[in-house]
């Protein structure tokens, strides 16, 4: 079927194509694109931070409608609503121990074009290839994905909100949830209050800690994060962030989420927790990071830990944020700001520049909730 998709070739970030899109095999399922979130992983394709194959239709948080399934797809059918997360294998040691965010073979089915078939679904009408992304491609308006790609939601609930469950929402709580684990009554500390940030700091609100503390250079976030549950917030422009913490928490955090990739914010971090502190890391960051291990890390018994998609397990825990959000426990409706399909240079540009906290993309303008 001929799709309209958002390519990226590499020399141009985004050009509308018509492309052509395979039918589903018998484990895969067509979905029709409501909303997409923008996330700053598809921002880390275009300033080639990580290399994919071009051309390549990015997008990775879609939410949308089942049009179609293959003849061996049990999980949905058509008609239902549905979110597109991350692919994983689910036969390698991390998958089978529930930890589909650290699939060995996460990067080649995330990142290097092809499903895993070894091929994609994409075409241009002269029979090219075009990569596919995340096992998605949700920056196009309809999508062939695996079955283990696809997540049933509450038809209740409005589509447009919760394609960034996807990967963005679901890397901060997920990491908070899943990796920290924190205490009722254990205080946290989220660096940087982007939609990965404030995720994390709503989820350690589900999870009973206290105090939460944000910190962010943007007095605007840090308001928005006390009205999603920061008992205390910090400019760190305005105040030393290490002292303040330290003051607020007195002896140093139990627990902390870094989401800026900025090594000087990632030490400040460490050295912020108390003795036997965890903080995880999860940003994607350019620079090294430099510190004594010994001091920094193995003195004070400090856990500095890597997380991918929150550890998560998409099936598992998206159902689990939806419930939440009907809830009124997880507004992410207060994070997003939506786009038409055509301003989604506008839509990066306003992430990158903070104005948006997570852009959506709306493509199918009929949908109502």
């Amino acid at each position: 079927m001929k799709i309209q998709a958002m390519v990226t070739t590499g020399v141009m970030d985004f050009e509308q194509q018509t492309l052509v899109l395979d039918e589903p095999k018998s484990d895969e399922v067509l979905v029709k694109i409501v909303a997409t979130g923008v996330c700053h992983t598809d921002a880390t394709i275009l300033d080639k931070s990580i290399p994919v194959p071009y051309p390549v239709v990015l997008g990775h948080e879609g939410s949308g409608i089942v049009e179609k399934v293959g003849g061996n797809v049990t999980t949905v059918q058509p008609g239902d609503h549905v979110v597109l997360g991350f692919t994983y294998c689910g036969h390698c040691d991390n998958c089978l121990d529930g930890n589909a965010g650290g699939c060995e073979s996460l990067l080649p089915l995330n990142f290097g074009g092809k499903n895993k078939h070894g091929e994609t679904p994409l075409h241009t009408e002269n029979d090219q290839d075009v990569s596919q992304f995340f096992g998605q491609s949700s920056f196009a308006t309809y999508a062939t994905v695996d079955e283990g790609n696809v997540i049933k939601v509450d038809k209740e609930i409005d589509l447009r909100y919760l394609g960034p469950l996807g990967c963005g929402i679901l890397t901060g709580s997920g990491t908070v949830l899943n990796s920290l684990t924190p205490e009722p009554g254990s205080s946290f500390v989220v660096f940087g209050t982007g939609a990965v940030g404030l995720s994390g700091m709503m989820a350690a609100k589900i999870a009973g800690c206290y105090p939460i503390i944000a910190v962010d250079i943007h007095d605007s976030r840090l308001e928005l994060a006390k009205e999603l549950g920061a008992t205390h917030t910090i400019n760190s422009k305005q105040e030393d962030v290490i002292t303040r913490i330290i003051e607020i928490t007195g002896k140093g955090a139990h627990y902390a989420l870094e989401t800026t990739g900025v090594p000087e914010v990632i030490l400040a971090g460490i050295r912020s927790l108390r003795v036997k502190g965890e903080i995880a890391a999860v940003a994607v960051g350019t620079r090294d990071l430099a510190l004594n291990v010994f001091t920094d890390i193995v003195g004070p018994a400090k856990t500095l830990k890597g997380v991918i998609e929150g550890d998560a397990v998409p099936q598992l825990i998206i159902p689990k944020l939806v419930q939440f959000f009907k809830n009124g426990q997880f507004p992410v409706d207060k994070l997003v700001k939506f786009y038409e399909f055509n301003q989604i240079e506008q839509a990066f540009a306003d992430s990158k520049n903070g104005s948006t906290i997570k852009p959506i993309l709306i493509l199918d303008k009929t949908y109502k909730a």
